[in-house]
């Protein structure tokens, strides 16, 4: 039977470059859908060689959108080969720069790239439904939503001097201090920053209440679930354990050692993407896939560590009466409530007397050959991974970025809302955007997240002037 083929590219208002085929039959009906990740980064490869401490300095490169999640992993991965820990005030201010960093990510996410489908419609003209649309129609949002990323911004150049690309946080600590009156300035930021974070809860919510049905269908498969936990499972973003959950709320594994990632997470290339398939070791590749992220880091919380956001998780988890919520939909709330706890939390850590101390770094040497790391990235766990000779030169170095984790699940909800939405002869545009839509709540950040462990997939066409294929090299 001949399929025909809809061939979606790019993939628009997301973080990279991606492609997605919807291959259809001759009834109208979505038989297949994949999602293509054609960026090779390779990161790993060129670091290789350079020395360890270099790392923290190499790695915000990565990514403009979190280079703190990386410098953060980097550095505790550093940090484990030196067998030190950082000062308690170098802490804070890490924290803080987390919060920023978590913070910005979520409002680009929300306001600047998803805000145009609840405000102006999945099926709006294509050239207004984006953040000039948005500028232009509700003028009041869009800046809040620029506002917002600022604040995120600030809490990083306060400290360091820059917003991107952020310096300062080495091997022991942090190289700057925050200032009193850079303390201040930031504080002055928190009642503005909370109330853009509720306008931002309020929309999602009221386009639950006016779409209920399409909101509680939209990509409901269920996964098992990874995030960073406290002690007593309490919401983390910066330093804790992780925590593995099924499908239906059961704790499969607490207070894991990040270490320890690799006894559990093992990966498997696919050929039609540069992206991986991570899985659950112990359910095998077929039953193992599990989810990172806002929704996730939801799902596996006992609690948040904030009072305002600890009211609305508590709303989130009534939704399935204290079990996972599956839909990919909920991405978007979950990420407006880690939202609103950053900015408490970043009011707590500006008022603790010792943020503004001098005490910022211990110093080490290098003692081992071996360091791993792990921070919450705005998009997941994320896991560093550094092995080195006697001088403390790279051997190998290993990423696990959070959205290669999410790429079996974006496959399968992009394969669902292609099967409920995509049908017949007459494919209307927004029927496609429902498509695109899919990814945008996963908010991936694509340009980080493929890497050279294992052997990737490739094909090389060489083709004449006419687009005739002369020869032909696979790979993988």
């Amino acid at each position: 039977m001949d399929k025909r083929r809809i061939f979606i590219s790019p993939v628009t208002r997301i973080e990279g470059h991606a492609n997605i085929t919807i291959e259809m039959d001759d009834n109208g009906n979505v038989s297949d859908a994949l999602f293509h990740v054609n960026e090779f980064r390779g990161f790993e490869k060129f670091c290789e060689g350079r020395m360890y401490t270099e790392m923290p300095t190499i790695t915000p490169r990565i990514c403009g959108i979190c280079p703190t999640s990386h410098t953060l992993a980097s550095v505790k991965a550093c940090e484990m080969i030196q067998g030190i820990q950082p000062t308690y005030t170098a802490n804070l201010l890490r924290r803080l720069m987390h919060i920023g960093q978590n913070l910005s990510s979520h409002a680009l996410s929300f306001f600047h790239l998803s805000s145009p489908d609840f405000l102006l419609g999945y099926d709006s003209d294509p050239a207004k439904r984006n953040i000039l649309g948005i500028a232009e129609k509700y003028p009041d949002i869009a800046l809040k939503g620029i506002r917002l990323r600022k604040f995120g911004q600030e809490l990083s150049e306060r400290i360091t001097g820059k917003k991107i690309h952020i310096m300062g946080i080495v091997p022991g600590g942090m190289a700057y201090p925050l200032t009193e009156d850079n303390r201040k300035a930031l504080l002055a930021w928190i009642p503005e920053a909370i109330e853009t974070v509720q306008a931002g809860i309020g929309i999602i919510k009221k386009f639950h209440e006016e779409n209920a049905e399409m909101v509680a269908s939209f990509a409901t498969s269920p996964t098992l679930y990874l995030g960073t936990v406290g002690p007593d499972g309490e919401h983390e973003l910066y330093d804790g354990k992780l925590r593995f959950m099924d499908a239906d709320g059961t704790i499969l594994q607490d207070q894991l050692l990040p270490q320890q990632y690799l006894e559990f997470i093992a990966e498997r290339s696919v050929n039609w993407s540069y992206l991986k398939y991570p899985y659950y070791k112990p359910y095998g590749f077929d039953k193992g896939f599990y989810r990172v992220g806002p929704l996730a880091r939801l799902n596996v919380a006992s609690r948040m560590r904030t009072a305002l956001a600890q009211r609305e998780f508590e709303l989130f988890k009534q939704m399935n009466n204290g079990k996972p919520v599956h839909g990919a939909f909920y991405f978007h709330y979950t990420r407006l409530i880690e939202a609103l706890s950053d900015v408490e939390d970043a009011e707590r850590i500006l008022n603790d007397p010792q943020v503004t101390s001098t005490h910022i770094q211990h110093h080490g040497r290098w003692n081992y050959e071996e360091g791993i790391g792990s921070s919450e990235a705005p998009r997941g766990t994320l896991f560093h991974h550094y092995k080195t000779d006697e001088t403390g030169k790279l051997k190998m170095v290993n990423l696990l970025i959070a959205t290669g984790q999410n790429n079996p699940s974006m496959n399968r909800s992009v394969l669902e809302v292609a099967k409920q939405y995509v049908k017949g002869d007459d494919i209307k545009e927004g029927m496609l955007n429902r498509v695109e839509s899919t990814i945008r709540c996963y908010d991936p950040c694509l340009s980080c997240s493929t890497h050279a462990i294992g052997q990737m997939p490739m094909v090389i066409e060489v083709k004449d002037k006419r687009g005739v294929v002369l020869k032909r090299l696979e790979r993988g």
